[in-house]
Formats: C-alpha cells, structure tokens, sequence
C-alpha cells in the first residue's frame, strides 16, 4: 500500500450501504469535509439524522449502476455479496477507487485508524490484515500524544510564516532555528502551562526581528491543554 493523505473536501464519496460499518465510514467522510451520498433503503439513526439535516444526500433505496457517477472514492459497506459485487464491478470499470469493507483483497485502498489531534494526524495501517491490532496501536498512541501537539504543531505553523517570509533568511538558518524551537522540554512547558518558561525559550532562540506573541496561539488551544 502506497500511504498518502488525501484532501477530499467538496469531493464526492459514496458509500453503499446504511449500517454501522457505513456509518463509521460517513462520519470519517463528514471530518474531512467530503461531500458524501448514501445508497441504502435504510439507515442508522445517526446517518438519518445526518440526512435529516442535510449534511448527506440519501438515495432511500438499493444500489443502482450509475450511483457511482463522479465520485472520487466508494465504499462497498452492506453485507450482500452481490451488492458488493456490483459495486466493485462498477467502480473499477469507472476507474473510481473503492474500499470493500472486510474484504481487504478487494480494496483499492486502506483506511486507517487515525489519531487526530489539530492539524497533526497519526495513521496506523496493518494493510486491511488486522483492524484490531490498528485500533489498539492507534488507542496507545491517542493516550501518548496529547493535545499539547496540536498546540506544538499551531505554534510552529506560526512561526514558520513568519521565518520563511524573510527573505533576507538562508535555508540553513531556517533549519537550525525550528530544530532549536522544539526543545526537548517544550511539550512539557504546554502541558504544564508554563507558558512564561516557553515565551523565555523563544526569546532565546528567535531573531529578534521576529516579532512573535504567544497569545497568537488561540485562546481554545491553550484551553485544550
């Protein structure tokens, strides 16, 4: 498997099928701000509620060929062999990837457990042969990285605008500089909120024509710690 991070905002992904399984794949759909159609005569209550309001757009009825039309992505998520089949058939002759839920022969691609935290996201993949392992991996890992990365993360987003816009700066000096940001005690400071001992960091290693302010961190993010 090839592993990339895909922007599929606005993008349509359909996926047939309106159980559990379907759901879980919907709502990963919906995080990532895809435009998403479900094919099923019936649905969660969760997926209709989701309907309900307009977040999906629901076809109340079985798959049909055509369903597929200008999507993206598929996911085959009903536990009838010949719906899934049809599906797949349809998919590959439209040359759309699909994912075939336990059916990993089948997929043209893998999704993995994620563990999101802001804009940092940490994938685990077994490459379709143990959901379970990933899942457990990707629950050790959620306890290990906490918030305080996603505020580590917003703050170098931050400060790297800021360096890479001079332009007077080397790409050497730039290097140094974000590998002299994150100090092996900087995680510690956010999670303590020793925001005073991060800001004296900062000053220390930041060019003084760099002028940064910790409460361009958002207000929500230093909540999150």
């Amino acid at each position: 498997m090839y592993p990339i991070s895909l922007n599929i905002s606005g993008k349509l992904c359909v996926v047939v099928g309106g159980g559990k399984v379907a759901e879980r794949k919907v709502l990963s759909l919906l995080d990532a701000h895809a435009a998403v159609r479900i094919i099923s005569p019936q649905l969660t209550m969760m997926l209709a509620e989701q309907a309900a309001k307009g977040a999906v757009q629901w076809c109340e009825r079985g798959y049909q060929h055509g369903d597929l039309n200008e999507a993206l992505l598929v996911f085959a998520a009903t536990d009838n062999r010949l719906v899934q089949d049809a599906v797949v058939q349809d998919a590959q002759q439209a040359a759309i990837l699909v994912n075939v839920v336990d059916a990993p022969e089948r997929c043209d691609f893998q999704v993995p457990a994620l563990v999101r935290k802001g804009d940092l996201n940490i994938a685990v993949s077994t490459n379709g042969a143990s959901p379970a392992l990933a899942a457990k991996i990707r629950q050790e890992l959620d306890k290990r990285y906490g918030n305080e990365y996603a505020i580590v993360l917003r703050l170098m987003s931050l400060l790297r605008r800021k360096i890479c816009s001079d332009p007077s700066s080397r790409c050497a000096d730039r290097k140094r500089v974000f590998q002299n940001i994150l100090h092996e005690d900087i995680i510690h400071w956010i999670r303590a909120e020793q925001w005073e001992r991060l800001a004296q960091h900062l000053d220390t290693v930041l060019d003084p024509d760099i002028d940064f302010d910790l409460t361009e961190l958002t207000a929500q993010e230093i909540k999150e710690t």
